[in-house]
């Protein structure tokens, strides 16, 4: 079992910047991958970035060059740097861990950008 708890969303004009931090408690050990997804109301929740084990990342097309995410292993956390904010970035956004088949969700943070 993984417990994952978001912080720092909020409401930002179009070209600020956000970071979302996921602290991660439980199994720890036994996570491949750690990602962020997003939902807009209305559609589907989306991949946004995900790092694995190994630092690896893979980002969203909708994103590159614009969110950066990282990883503490020191202090179990998952960071999402967002600049260059868009008003469609708006979206409740998820931190995301898997281990093996399994998936475990955060409660979700909500990021606003206005025009």
């Amino acid at each position: 079992q993984v417990q994952l708890v978001e912080s720092g969303g909020g409401l930002v004009q179009a070209g600020g910047s956000l970071r979302l931090s996921c602290a991660a408690s439980g199994s720890i050990a036994s996570i491949n991958s750690m990602g962020w997804y997003r939902q807009a109301p209305g559609q589907q929740r989306e991949l946004v970035a995900v790092i694995t084990t190994g630092g690896s990342p893979n980002y969203a097309d909708s994103v590159k060059g614009r969110f950066t995410i990282s990883r503490d292993n020191f202090k179990n956390t998952v960071y999402l740097q967002m600049i260059s904010l868009k008003p469609e970035d708006t979206a409740v956004y998820y931190c995301n861990a898997r281990i093996l088949i399994y998936q475990y969700w955060g409660q979700g943070t909500q990021v606003t950008v206005s025009s």
